[in-house]
Order: structure tokens, then sequence, then C-alpha cells
């Protein structure tokens, strides 16, 4: 059964000199994966055109962001650089409970620091909260997370594509995320990372559907 796979762990292993090391190894990533996405939000905002354009673009943006962050973090702490995939990584007994929370509070702080960095560098550029109708947006949210998890578990996680897969898994998650922003962000916008959302949210104080 797949519950049997869940593994807790202690107060030793989440402090565990490795463990630390990949919690920042997640915030840094984290940190540069959002500043980049946010900055270049912030920067179309500034210019003029076309919305296929600007999907283009940051399908791209995040596209390249993501996969340059997971690709310096993947050996040190797998490079998730999403609470999702951490969660996904959990439940299929990868990493231990107590791990998994501080990969989330790293990637929440690590999602705050890069907004906050943007707001106060960037003179005239407010951070844009993530703010989706309801509803419908729920939908879209969860089938384009859970491509994007499954993507990244089956091509980077999984142990058995762990030799013969690094190049394939890169290409695979860029993709998967450019494609969820182009087929989705005309209609809603895309998170597909409650990380990105929430440093959005609290540096903007805009809670709206959060």
């Amino acid at each position: 059964m797949l519950i049997s796979r869940i593994v807790i762990g202690n107060l030793k292993d989440a402090t565990h000199p490795d463990t630390l090391k990949a919690a920042l190894a997640e915030f840094i990533s984290m940190l540069i994966y959002v500043f980049a996405a946010e900055g270049f939000a912030a920067s179309s905002r500034l210019m003029s055109g076309d919305l296929q354009a600007q999907l283009i673009a940051a399908a791209i943006n995040h596209a390249f962001a993501l996969v340059a962050v997971v690709s310096v973090a993947k050996n040190i702490s797998g490079g998730h650089v999403n609470p999702a995939v951490t969660f996904g990584a959990f439940v299929g007994g990868h990493i231990t409970f107590c791990r998994t929370i501080l990969y989330w509070i790293a990637q929440l702080l690590g999602s705050v620091v890069a907004c906050l960095l943007l707001k106060y560098s960037v003179v005239g550029v407010e951070v844009s909260p993530f703010t989706p109708t309801p509803r419908n947006a729920v939908v879209f949210e969860i089938l384009m997370t859970f491509g994007l998890v499954y993507t990244v578990y089956a091509t980077s996680i999984d142990p058995k594509r762990s030799n013969d897969g690094v190049i394939i898994a890169r290409i695979a998650i860029s993709f998967i995320v450019g494609a969820n922003i182009l087929s989705g962000g005309a209609f809603y916008g895309t998170a597909m990372n409650p990380a990105a959302a929430f440093g959005q949210a609290m540096v903007s104080w805009t809670w709206n559907n959060h």
C-alpha cells in the first residue's frame, strides 16, 4: 500500500547537517526562481504587447528559470522548488515528514524574500498577487499542478530514471511548465506552485481566493 511508504523521521533527522543544507538549497532555489518569474511579470506590465506574445515570453521565462534552479539543487535537495513536488516525494516515501516540513518552510521563506527583494530593489514596481477567480480556476490549478508534479516525479524523483533520465527530466519539466502557462495563462493565470503564490500574497498582502 502507498501509505506504507510514508516515513515520519525524527528530530535527529530534521537537524542533520545534510537536511539543513538541503533546506538551504530549497530556499535559495525558490528565491532565484520566484525573483526571475515575478520580475518578468512585473517588467511585462511596464511594456506594451499582445497577450499571445506575453504568454509565450512568460512560458519561456518560467521554464528556463525552473530548469536552472532544479539543476542547481538536484544533487543537494532533489531540486523540488515546489511544496507540491515535496508533498509528492513524501507520499512516495522518498523523504521523511520532518524533512518535508523543513522544505516547506524554506520554500515559503524563499518566495517571500524574493518578492520583498523585488519590491524594494526596483523603484515603481509592485508585486502582483496571484488572484484567480474561484471554482473553475481551482480545477485548472489542480490539473496543471498535477501535471507538473507527475512529470517531475516520473522523470526526476523516480529512482528507476536516476541514472539515464537527467537530461530528459530537465526537458520534460521545462516543456510541461511552458505548456501549462500557454494553456491556462490567458484564462486564470498559472501558479502551479503554492509557495510562489504565497510569497506574492504575503508581500502584496492580498489574499483574495488564496
